[in-house]
């Protein structure tokens, strides 16, 4: 009997061990697992690597342009003022011997040009077309023996245009009607030189003391010319105004 006890508590107690050992098998199956999920997410990564190049291909594209544009248009255009004349000192001289006009301050202390020994007058061309711009040229001579200075300024030497046949004689154009200078100005005129200013009439009409003239531009016709300076005969010219 006491043979028989020990072999069934010795089958019993290895019953028993079997089930402790089977019961930390599964245990032992899952801790592994939550340890080969950690390289599954490791290679996560390697999909934020690819959304950093298409971030960094979108941020290239445009920034660096820059306006081909910017350093068009810049243009040198008309430089009318609307004061229908503009006036410059033409080289001088007969026979192309002589000196240009070379423009000197009111102070300077040459002398003013006496009327008994400058020779003034006046010139333009015969006709101009539609789409010319009359140019009328003051003329002064010095016939002394000593150089002066002649003042050329729209208020001094007075330019006028008046309409040959017209119903006044009120002029259409004057240079001292509303003149974008009209301070003197004062050109060298050396002894027995000839010195030519030229002034432009872009056919503007204008009207005493800054009024407002007609509108419009002086039309197809024969036109009076006129010069008036201090001390010196009237002088005269006419020209024409062509059609289309």
């Amino acid at each position: 009997m006491l043979i028989a006890w020990a072999v069934t508590s010795g089958g019993g107690g290895g019953g028993r061990d079997d089930a402790k050992p089977g019961g930390s098998d599964p245990v032992e199956s899952i801790t592994p697992g939550p340890g080969s999920s950690g390289p599954a997410i490791s290679q996560q990564p390697g999909g934020r690597d690819e959304s950093g190049d298409e971030s960094g291909s979108g941020g290239s594209n445009g920034s660096g342009e820059s306006p081909g544009g910017a350093s068009d248009g810049s243009s040198t255009g008309g430089t009318d003022t609307g004061t229908g004349d503009s006036s410059s000192a033409g080289t001088a001289g007969s026979g192309g011997g002589g000196s240009a006009g070379q423009r000197v301050p009111a102070g300077s202390p040459l002398p003013e040009c006496k009327p008994s020994a400058v020779r003034l007058s006046l010139r333009t061309k015969v006709s101009y077309g539609p789409d010319d711009k009359p140019k009328f040229e003051l003329i002064a001579k010095n016939t002394s023996s000593a150089a002066c200075k002649a003042d050329f300024g729209p208020k001094s030497a007075v330019l006028t245009v008046t309409e040959a046949g017209g119903e006044d004689d009120d002029p259409v154009w004057s240079s001292k009607d509303c003149p974008a200078a009209a301070g003197p100005l004062f050109l060298k005129v050396p002894a027995g030189a000839t010195v030519i200013h030229t002034v432009d009439w872009n056919r503007t009409l204008s009207a005493p003391g800054c009024a407002t003239p007609p509108s419009g531009k002086a039309g197809p016709g024969t036109y009076l010319l006129e010069a008036k300076a201090p001390g010196e005969p009237v002088q005269r010219a006419s020209f024409v105004l062509a059609k289309d």
